[in-house]
């Protein structure tokens, strides 16, 4: 109360489900508070609750991330408030135990891994992997005491084996678990919220779905969206043009075919300029880099203020970076950082920032090329305006005439809300042979009949003869 003036939707009708400790599915837009849903609902019981005395149960709620960066940025955000909690304790006169949080990816060093093997933390964030792995290791005794299992973008597994393959690490985690935890889905985008429930739930047995509520706080975002054509005529582009270059008379005629790039360029630089914090999205990592290099040579030809020296013309800065999933985590951590903090004015992206990766105050999102999805769209345009009842502002820039129909087509249906329908995977038999290797590995002896139990309780898997 004391930092926001109301709950967001998702707050009000996801917390009465979620302290009943049921299983839950929460829907609603980018920048609604849907993080904050579960994870003050999972703080409340951690600090209202004795700590379990066992090494074995002090682990009690599991937040699971698709991607790294996101872990790291959730684990910044969890700080302030639990430190808004103890003070509201403090004035209250209530007992306060700050809950412990520890990370465990792809990037963490091995003697961090033992310690968190050591001394469990009370809430650990970790990726679908690190916990399959964890699984499969010592590290299992740990999690035995896990009451609550939180998955944020859900939608973006769902569809995809990853999903299916993180399903199934989750019904292992229950054969280790005193009692099945309670599960939390948190999704931005998804369409219909039934299948997701089901993919999210599972089967308690043959014929009996898990329940799981479904909170549909999917207000619809205001949107500002534009495609932008830089050039009069997209037909010429491509077609190949003669010039007359100085040198040997062979090879004085040069053939250059016309490109859309050198309009999107001072384009997109322009937009930049006009804002003080842009998130551009690529759909490839080498469109990504090339595009990030030429703005910043772009920026500093036209002597943009603050990225050259006017005395020696030295670069101080540059105006934007690139940000994907081959960059080193330090590499990551220092862009996004620098980003919060306004030392760059943009960051050009692919994939590895479209998910709830909270980059501070984006104020503008310019997607080059069409998304390719109304639902990528959102989630991608949804990054502007991060706070609630802010419009989320874009810009789309095809590169032809094909990739101009349809990134009309998909502005037109994020408008309208129109998102394509979520169905996910049905028996993938190589996760399937992956996870029943790794579980055969570390439970002493289990039967075919045990196994197929356990496998069918999972949704992608309930009828796998």
């Amino acid at each position: 109360a004391s930092s926001f003036p109301t709950p967001t939707p998702p707050q009000i009708e996801g917390w009465p489900h979620l302290a009943a400790g049921e299983h839950t599915l929460i829907c609603a837009p980018t920048g609604s508070g849907k993080t904050l849903t579960a994870f003050l609902a999972s703080i409340d019981r951690l600090v209202t609750t004795p700590r379990p005395e066992a090494r074995s149960h002090r682990t009690r709620v599991l937040y699971l991330s698709p991607l790294r960066a996101l872990a790291f940025d959730i684990e910044k955000n969890l700080r302030a408030p639990m430190t808004g909690i103890e003070l509201a304790a403090e004035r209250l006169g209530e007992s306060f135990v700050a809950p412990e949080v520890g990370m465990r990816t792809g990037d963490t060093a091995a003697n961090d891994r033992q310690k968190l093997i050591r001394r469990p933390p009370d809430l650990l964030i970790t990726t679908p992997e690190s916990l399959y792995l964890m699984l499969t290791s010592s590290a299992r005794e740990t999690l035995a005491g896990v009451e609550t299992v939180i998955i944020d973008e859900i939608h973006a597994m769902a569809t995809t084996k990853r999903g299916a393959h993180l399903m199934l690490t989750l019904e292992r985690l229950e054969e280790v678990t005193d009692t099945p935890p309670q599960r939390i889905g948190l999704s931005a985008t998804q369409r219909p919220l039934e299948e997701v429930a089901e993919f999210l739930g599972g089967w308690v047995e043959p014929g009996r779905r898990r329940p799981v509520q479904i909170v549909d706080a999917g207000i619809r975002k205001q949107l500002e969206v534009e495609v932008v054509i830089p050039i009069e005529d997209m037909s010429t582009i491509g077609q190949i043009q003669v010039e007359l270059t100085p040198g040997p008379a062979t090879a004085a005629l040069t053939e250059r075919r016309t490109s859309i790039w050198p309009s999107i360029y001072p384009e997109i630089l322009q937009r930049i300029l006009a804002n003080r914090t842009t998130s551009i999205f690529c759909n490839a990592r080498r469109a990504a880099e090339r595009l990030a290099a030429k703005l910043n040579e772009l920026a500093i030809e036209q002597g943009v203020p603050g990225i050259v020296d006017p005395v020696t013309g030295e670069i101080l800065d540059e105006l934007v970076r690139a940000h994907h999933g081959s960059l080193a985590r330090e590499q990551r951590v220092v862009i996004e950082d620098r980003l919060k903090r306004g030392e760059l004015r943009g960051i050009v992206a692919t994939s590895s920032l479209e998910l709830g990766i909270d980059m501070g105050a984006v104020d503008l999102v310019i997607q080059v090329e069409s998304p390719g999805a109304v639902s990528r769209g959102l989630q991608r345009i949804g990054r502007a305006g991060h706070q609630v009842g802010e419009p989320s502002r874009g810009s789309i820039f095809p590169k032809h005439r094909g990739d101009l129909l349809e990134a009309a087509v998909v502005t037109r249906r994020m408008i309208d809300g129109e998102i394509e329908s979520t169905r996910y995977l049905r028996n993938p038999l190589d996760v399937l042979a992956q996870q029943i290797v790794a579980h055969v590995a570390i439970v002493e002896e289990s039967s075919v009949d045990e196994v197929a139990t356990m496998v069918r309780r999972c949704a992608s898997f309930s009828e796998i003869s």
